[in-house]
């Protein structure tokens, strides 16, 4: 195993996010492109690879977001499967890290590990997998297994999926011979040869993504990075020094996971330029029949007769099934639904302005001095090693940041000015793997 030499100034790792699974992107404008068209994907690839990034993250969703019947109007329409694009991608960029969020719960070992394996072949050791677990019912129709995995039984089943597929990519010697493998355990028991060399990268990086205390814990156990949603300092700080202690009772040391928060970025030329930029964005993403639809989800009633600009309704919302919750992906309704109320009073908010108010996600306003100061800071202050941009646009979100941030956190000596390495965990600063003979 390399001995790694950190930098003198600690510096800032830069990831992009592929938006188009949540209610982050704006409605398609005039720029915008087919959704499943390669050269969607390939713009801001190659502007994250231009900005020297670590690495590119496409989303997964097994099943478009719909309520009653009607598909969200800010949903990507069609989901293409990740190997694919970003093997397409893989031959058009040269530095850039690859990630794939692909699902352990409807997945099996062998199949997802051959695939990443062979992405990180074609790419040159630029691979990675974000392990996700379905929590929804809705999602699970969709396969012959059907329903799906409580919190605990998913989280078992990702740590031995993950496990599992490290056993393979491990079964070949790095002199090129293939050796049988065998795993027996609770959920998988498989036997065979893999078909597949060992990866460049000798494990693909592994991602997760959440910050409760079981996604801390499996973190600490078996990722090379977490992505997590904190967006002060403080618990930025709290989380970051929480998760590093973690790591010792593995064995590991705290270089070995990189913590990125997901941040979005609104940039102006002046602050106020950029709050009126940001508004206006929200204002986009909550769209009249978005405010209802969201306003539905939370009351557990039909809610369309109501009108958007007019006050939340004085009925009291029903209380739903978990069941019915993981498939909206919202936790307790009630207490949401409690909490909106007492915004709305508050501050004299119509039903749109509640939802906008309440689930805003820009997490960066200002001006690119003030944003590449407060990504800077949020490094050299131990409450991040980075960050996972999430763009409100395709295909060209990412290219203001670009042009416009990333030059200054250089002139910071916050960012690397070329790469330095080839293979993406060079990029994070993560250890070599010897092979496990």
């Amino acid at each position: 195993m390399t001995v790694r030499q950190r930098p003198a100034r600690k510096r800032v790792h830069l990831a992009a996010h592929f938006p188009g699974v949540d209610d982050t992107p704006v409605p398609a404008g005039p720029r915008s492109r087919s959704p499943i068209g390669f050269s969607t994907f390939e713009h801001p690839a190659r502007t994250a690879e231009r900005g020297l990034f670590d690495f590119f993250l496409l989303a997964e969703g097994l099943w478009l977001r719909e309520h009653k019947g009607r598909i969200h109007d800010l949903d990507v329409v069609g989901r293409p499967e990740s190997l694919a694009v970003l093997g397409a991608l893989a031959a058009v960029t040269d530095r850039l890290g690859l990630a794939a969020t692909v699902d352990v719960t409807f997945n099996e070992p062998y199949e997802l590990a051959r695939g990443l394996a062979t992405l990180d072949h074609l790419s040159g050791g630029r691979a990675a997998w974000n392990v996700v677990t379905s929590a929804d019912a809705r999602t699970g129709e969709n396969f012959r297994r059907g329903g799906y995995l409580d919190r605990a039984d998913g989280i078992a089943r990702a740590a031995e999926f993950v496990a599992t597929a490290r056993e393979l990519w491990d079964a070949w010697t790095p002199d090129g011979v293939s050796r049988p493998f065998a795993h027996r355990g609770q959920h998988f028991d498989i036997a065979g040869e893999f078909g597949v060399p060992r990866p460049p990268q000798g494990h693909p990086v592994v991602i997760q993504a959440g910050d409760s205390a079981q996604g801390r814990e499996f973190a600490a156990a078996t990722a090379d990075v977490l992505c997590t949603r904190h967006r002060t300092l403080e618990a930025g700080r709290a989380l970051y020094a929480d998760v590093k202690k973690r790591l010792e009772k593995y064995g590991r040391a705290p270089d070995d996971l990189r913590i990125m928060p997901g941040v979005t970025v609104v940039l102006g030329d002046t602050a106020a330029e950029a709050q009126e930029r940001a508004a206006g964005i929200r204002r986009q993403q909550v769209s009249p029949q978005n405010a209802i639809l969201t306003l539905e989800q939370i009351w557990g009633v039909d809610l369309s007769s109501y009108d958007p600009d007019g006050p939340l309704p004085e009925i009291d919302p029903v209380p739903q099934p978990a069941v019915a919750r993981e498939r909206t992906r919202r936790g307790d309704t009630v207490a949401i639904a409690e909490k909106w109320r007492a915004l709305s009073k508050a501050k004299g908010l119509s039903i749109r302005q509640t939802v906008i108010e309440a689930g805003g996600r820009q997490s960066l306003v200002g001006t690119p001095e003030a944003v590449a100061a407060e990504l800077d800071a949020f490094v050299r202050r131990d409450a991040a090693d980075g960050f996972v941009l999430v763009p409100h646009l395709t295909p060209g979100g990412l290219d203001e940041f670009v042009d416009r941030v990333v030059p200054l956190l250089q002139e910071r000596g916050a960012f690397r000015t070329e790469y330095e390495g080839t293979t993406l965990r060079s990029h994070l600063g993560l250890p070599d793997l010897a092979w496990k003979g």
